[in-house]
């Protein structure tokens, strides 16, 4: 796959406000590694190989499990992810699938659980953010940052 065009050349100024939103929601607070679960996530559902590669390598980098990163497609089924994990990869779900059902107030009941009204914000941003570059890099062909493997 050749790349379509390179979008940061082609809209710098709002490329650069694109950024500066990406590293609001990287300093947020919120824990880094909830970060790359839920950008990992949303990055699967809407098919970003970009994506999926840069989050999970980015994850393995700040300590997170081989094991654990198999296992984000399948959270619900593993027992590896906690409450507020798997509360945060259930509102990944429903926020970037919204077009489907929307958020239910029963999800919204139990996200709120664990997560404090503020940190919902936070969380629906980062979750925008992310869905915002899969739309950057889906469409434009991002390339990979590494050689793109031989297939077998």
């Amino acid at each position: 796959m050749q790349q379509r065009m390179q979008f940061f050349a082609k809209a710098p100024e709002i490329m650069k406000a694109v950024s500066a939103l990406n590293k609001a929601v990287d300093e947020c607070g919120l824990e880094v590694g909830l970060l790359h679960l839920i950008k990992l996530r949303a990055s699967q559902i809407n098919g970003c190989s970009y994506c999926v590669e840069m989050h999970s390598r980015e994850a393995r980098r700040d300590g997170e499990t081989e094991q654990r990163l198999y296992l984000v497609a399948a959270w619900k089924e593993s027992p590896l992810f906690s409450e507020r994990e798997r509360a945060a990869l259930a509102w990944t779900e429903a926020v970037t699938l919204i077009a489907n059902n929307g958020v239910s107030d029963e999800l919204y009941a139990r996200t709120l659980e664990h997560f404090s009204e503020e940190e919902l914000v936070k969380l629906s941003v980062a979750l925008g953010m992310i869905n915002t570059w899969n739309r950057l890099c889906i469409p434009f062909h991002a390339i990979h940052p590494m050689p793109a493997a031989k297939a077998a």
